[in-house]
Protein backbone atom coordinates (compact mmCIF):
# COMPACT_ATOMS: atom_id res chain seq x y z
CA UNK A 1 0.00 0.00 0.00
CA UNK A 2 1.52 3.24 -1.08
CA UNK A 3 2.81 5.64 2.19
CA UNK A 4 0.87 9.00 1.45
CA UNK A 5 3.19 12.19 3.03
CA UNK A 6 3.26 15.69 2.27
CA UNK A 7 6.14 16.10 0.38
CA UNK A 8 6.72 13.83 -2.77
CA UNK A 9 9.12 10.87 -2.63
CA UNK A 10 12.75 11.03 -4.34
CA UNK A 11 12.55 8.99 -7.57
CA UNK A 12 16.49 8.03 -6.96
CA UNK A 13 15.58 5.05 -4.72
CA UNK A 14 14.03 2.47 -6.13
CA UNK A 15 14.51 -1.07 -6.13
CA UNK A 16 13.95 -3.73 -9.29
CA UNK A 17 13.23 -7.36 -9.03
CA UNK A 18 13.14 -9.66 -11.68
CA UNK A 19 10.87 -12.81 -10.14
CA UNK A 20 12.09 -15.92 -12.03
CA UNK A 21 12.32 -18.56 -8.96
CA UNK A 22 15.87 -18.43 -9.00
CA UNK A 23 18.05 -16.95 -5.93
CA UNK A 24 20.45 -14.46 -7.50
CA UNK A 25 19.14 -14.72 -11.03
CA UNK A 26 19.69 -11.03 -11.69
CA UNK A 27 23.00 -9.31 -11.09
CA UNK A 28 23.58 -5.51 -11.00
CA UNK A 29 21.18 -2.76 -10.37
CA UNK A 30 18.91 -0.58 -12.79
CA UNK A 31 20.36 2.69 -13.49
CA UNK A 32 16.53 4.47 -14.64
CA UNK A 33 13.41 2.51 -15.10
CA UNK A 34 10.93 4.30 -17.76
CA UNK A 35 7.84 3.82 -19.54
CA UNK A 36 5.55 2.50 -16.16
CA UNK A 37 1.66 3.28 -17.51
CA UNK A 38 -0.96 1.24 -18.23
CA UNK A 39 -4.51 2.83 -20.43
CA UNK A 40 -7.88 1.94 -20.75
CA UNK A 41 -9.27 1.67 -24.11
CA UNK A 42 -12.84 2.99 -25.12
CA UNK A 43 -15.35 1.33 -26.58
CA UNK A 44 -18.28 3.96 -28.46
CA UNK A 45 -21.70 3.01 -28.71
CA UNK A 46 -24.93 4.15 -29.63
CA UNK A 47 -28.56 2.87 -29.26
CA UNK A 48 -30.36 3.38 -32.69
CA UNK A 49 -33.27 4.62 -31.14
CA UNK A 50 -31.43 6.57 -28.43
CA UNK A 51 -32.84 10.24 -27.55
CA UNK A 52 -29.43 11.46 -27.44
CA UNK A 53 -27.16 12.06 -30.34
CA UNK A 54 -24.24 11.25 -28.69
CA UNK A 55 -22.20 8.03 -28.11
CA UNK A 56 -21.95 6.01 -24.58
CA UNK A 57 -18.22 5.45 -23.18
CA UNK A 58 -17.84 2.21 -21.93
CA UNK A 59 -14.69 0.82 -20.59
CA UNK A 60 -12.96 -1.84 -23.02
CA UNK A 61 -9.56 -3.51 -22.97
CA UNK A 62 -7.07 -2.57 -20.67
CA UNK A 63 -3.33 -2.66 -21.42
CA UNK A 64 -0.38 -1.68 -19.87
CA UNK A 65 3.01 0.20 -22.01
CA UNK A 66 6.36 -1.47 -22.37
CA UNK A 67 9.08 -0.87 -19.74
CA UNK A 68 12.24 0.03 -20.13
CA UNK A 69 14.88 -0.94 -17.80
CA UNK A 70 18.92 0.62 -17.96
CA UNK A 71 22.00 -0.46 -16.40
CA UNK A 72 25.84 -0.66 -16.84
CA UNK A 73 27.36 -3.38 -18.72
CA UNK A 74 28.82 -5.62 -15.90
CA UNK A 75 29.82 -8.41 -17.89
CA UNK A 76 26.56 -10.52 -16.90
CA UNK A 77 24.73 -12.38 -19.56
CA UNK A 78 21.85 -13.49 -17.27
CA UNK A 79 19.62 -10.83 -19.48
CA UNK A 80 20.55 -11.84 -22.42
CA UNK A 81 20.06 -15.35 -21.47
CA UNK A 82 16.26 -14.16 -20.91
CA UNK A 83 16.11 -12.87 -24.80
CA UNK A 84 17.24 -16.40 -25.93
CA UNK A 85 14.58 -17.67 -23.83
CA UNK A 86 11.76 -15.59 -25.58
CA UNK A 87 13.83 -16.08 -28.74
CA UNK A 88 13.60 -19.86 -29.31
CA UNK A 89 9.67 -19.78 -27.82
CA UNK A 90 10.46 -20.60 -23.97
CA UNK A 91 6.93 -20.30 -22.54
CA UNK A 92 8.53 -20.10 -18.94
CA UNK A 93 10.37 -16.79 -20.28
CA UNK A 94 7.21 -14.46 -18.82
CA UNK A 95 8.26 -13.25 -15.37
CA UNK A 96 6.73 -11.23 -12.72
CA UNK A 97 8.76 -8.10 -12.18
CA UNK A 98 8.61 -5.75 -9.14
CA UNK A 99 9.84 -2.06 -9.21
CA UNK A 100 9.59 -0.87 -5.14
CA UNK A 101 10.20 3.29 -4.90
CA UNK A 102 11.45 3.33 -0.96
CA UNK A 103 12.20 6.01 1.48
CA UNK A 104 15.65 8.13 1.79
CA UNK A 105 16.38 6.03 5.09
CA UNK A 106 19.55 4.80 3.93
CA UNK A 107 19.87 2.13 7.34
CA UNK A 108 16.63 0.48 6.51
CA UNK A 109 14.68 0.97 3.27
CA UNK A 110 10.74 0.99 3.24
CA UNK A 111 8.85 0.38 0.17
CA UNK A 112 6.66 2.81 -0.03
CA UNK A 113 5.14 2.32 -3.73
CA UNK A 114 5.08 -1.52 -5.17
CA UNK A 115 4.63 -1.69 -8.94
CA UNK A 116 4.44 -5.23 -10.31
CA UNK A 117 4.68 -5.44 -14.10
CA UNK A 118 2.50 -8.98 -14.42
CA UNK A 119 3.79 -11.54 -17.21
CA UNK A 120 6.94 -9.31 -18.56
CA UNK A 121 9.07 -10.81 -21.41
CA UNK A 122 11.99 -9.33 -22.82
CA UNK A 123 11.16 -7.68 -26.50
CA UNK A 124 14.39 -5.91 -27.02
CA UNK A 125 18.23 -5.47 -25.90
CA UNK A 126 20.08 -2.50 -26.04
CA UNK A 127 24.22 -2.37 -26.09
CA UNK A 128 25.67 0.53 -25.71
CA UNK A 129 26.77 3.22 -27.46
CA UNK A 130 30.91 2.50 -28.03
CA UNK A 131 32.97 6.06 -29.20
CA UNK A 132 36.94 6.41 -28.36
CA UNK A 133 36.42 10.39 -27.75
CA UNK A 134 34.86 11.80 -23.95
CA UNK A 135 36.25 8.11 -22.39
CA UNK A 136 34.21 9.31 -18.93
CA UNK A 137 30.67 7.46 -19.94
CA UNK A 138 29.51 4.36 -18.38
CA UNK A 139 28.21 1.32 -20.68
CA UNK A 140 24.88 1.30 -20.72
CA UNK A 141 22.32 -1.51 -21.94
CA UNK A 142 18.51 -1.30 -21.86
CA UNK A 143 16.07 -4.03 -21.81
CA UNK A 144 12.62 -3.43 -22.86
CA UNK A 145 9.97 -5.77 -21.27
CA UNK A 146 6.29 -5.96 -23.17
CA UNK A 147 3.79 -6.01 -19.92
CA UNK A 148 0.60 -7.45 -19.62
CA UNK A 149 -0.70 -5.68 -16.67
CA UNK A 150 0.77 -3.24 -13.50
CA UNK A 151 -0.59 -3.54 -10.18
CA UNK A 152 0.40 -1.16 -7.66
CA UNK A 153 0.32 -1.75 -3.99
Amino acid sequence: MAEPRDTPYSVFNYLVNLVDGTEGSVQGGFSEVSGLNAEVTVAEYRNGNAKTNYVTKIPAITKAGDVTLKRGVIGADNIYEWLDQVRSGDVQAKRNVEIKLTDENPTNQTAVVTWKLINAMRIKWIGPTLTAKGGNDVAIEELVLAVEHIVQS
